[in-house]
């Protein structure tokens, strides 16, 4: 049974934006030299820290997904202009050499990484409020992001196994054999989307992107 971990310890006297290499150095560092057949995947990692530890460790036993916005967004993203509940998550968004650091190890070919958007849909209200929720909803843009990523870095060749081969096969799971188009159409993202409930803003609100999918 593979453990699937949001890596971070809750202690109220570790920084928030140290809390990610805490964890790994006070608990998961030491149940992998307890255990180490166990299979473990760090979840939405946002850090250099994070990186270095998986590659350390001994290849087919320990993983990471990343989500689009910690691929794109630094924490200066939680303050330009005003604070920007809508960039708000757990972990947080981390300092520009994190964000760097995550996108040469996704667009590297590494197969210990792969796709995990964490999306996490929050009602407007809940997220413009004086205790707004965590989350940010990115699954109607997310493989947009994700290619824009990796174009970026000049590896789309790399893509594909990031989304679709590298979660699957370090699962033991058979690849799916459905297909996703992405075709370099511009779209522009809605401000907003409504629902019975009330009304969500997602990543890149009101934002052009180049990479539309289409389903076959």
């Amino acid at each position: 049974m593979p453990l699937l971990v949001h890596g971070e310890v809750t202690d109220p006297g570790v920084d928030i934006f140290d809390r990610e290499k805490v964890f790994m150095d006070t608990v998961l560092r030491p149940l992998i030299q307890r255990l180490p057949k166990l299979k473990v995947v760090m979840e939405h990692i946002t850090t250099a820290d994070a990186v270095r530890f998986v590659e350390s460790c001994k290849e087919g036993f320990v993983a990471a997904t990343v989500t689009p916005q910690h691929l794109l967004l630094n924490r200066n993203s939680l303050f330009q202009g005003g604070l920007q509940p809508h960039n708000y998550c757990l972990p947080v968004l981390k300092r520009e050499i994190h964000r760097q650091a995550i996108v040469s190890a996704v667009t590297s070919g590494s197969k210990r990484f792969f796709l995990g958007t964490d999306s996490a849909p929050h009602e407007k209200q809940n997220k413009e409020c004086p205790c707004g929720c965590a989350g940010i909803f990115n699954s109607p843009v997310a493989l947009s992001l994700y290619a824009k990523v990796f174009e970026e870095a000049g590896a789309l060749d790399k893509l594909e196994a990031f989304t679709s081969f590298n979660g699957p096969d370090f699962y033991g799971l058979p690849r799916n054999t459905s297909k996703i188009k992405l075709s370099k159409t511009p779209w522009k993202v809605p401000d907003s989307y409504s629902f019975s409930f009330g009304e969500i803003v997602p990543m890149s609100a009101g934002q052009t992107l180049e990479w539309k999918p289409s389903f076959d």
